[in-house]
């Protein structure tokens, strides 16, 4: 999932950089969220999973109607691949910035698990309410958690806050920061690439 502004062609053309050998099945589906006014941009019109109200990210009042929305739209997807054969356990959700917050909101509440989380340049929403509406089934499923330590966009304090909430809530978190602002790295697309063939690797991952 893309972050806001952008779409779902935003990291395509990272695919082949992730070095990933043809034995792991991997299918990407990278998709669009809706239109919609964003409050910090002057209520301009643009992609984005949820309006954000307030710059400070994680200590302010957030669109709950709005993430719990595109929560929707991605479980239809989920739902999709279902009913293509593909189960829950094979999928990994994965988002820069306001897609990684989906991303975490996700594995926090989605009923069943995850083959992976993979959050990039975020922060979990909704911190408040996550040991409240923690369904727990994803305790075991691997977080992949990166950060940039440059980063004015998304503050390091509100990232390892969100780390801490996961962490002490039971979570299997795999964090790691480099020295890069609101963006990804070849070393972080490397790592990436890694984690991804540890979850597919038929033979042995």
């Amino acid at each position: 999932m893309h972050g806001l502004g952008a779409d779902g062609h935003d990291f395509e053309g990272l695919v082949p950089f992730l070095g990933i050998p043809p034995r792991c099945k991997i299918r990407f589906i990278f998709p669009h969220a809706p239109h919609r006014s964003v409050t910090i941009n002057m209520g301009m019109q643009m992609r984005a999973w949820y309006d954000i109200l307030n710059p400070v990210l994680g200590y302010a009042v957030e669109d709950k109607d709005g993430i719990e929305n595109s929560c929707g739209l991605i479980s239809e997807l989920i739902c999709h691949e279902n009913s293509r054969g593909v189960s829950t356990d094979r999928i990994v959700l994965a988002g820069f910035s306001q897609g990684g917050a989906i991303a975490l909101y996700m594995g926090l509440r989605y009923p069943e698990r995850f083959a992976g989380i993979m959050a990039l340049s975020t922060y979990l929403p909704r911190m408040d309410s996550a040991s409240e509406e923690d369904c727990a089934v994803n305790r075991d499923t691997s977080f992949l958690y990166l950060h940039g330590s440059m980063d004015t966009m998304v503050s390091i304090s509100v990232v390892e806050r969100s780390r801490q909430i996961l962490t002490e809530l039971g979570y299997n978190v795999q964090a790691k920061d480099y020295p890069i602002a609101h963006s990804v790295s070849q070393e972080e697309i490397a790592d990436i690439g890694n984690w991804l063939i540890e979850r597919y690797d038929e033979n042995g991952g």
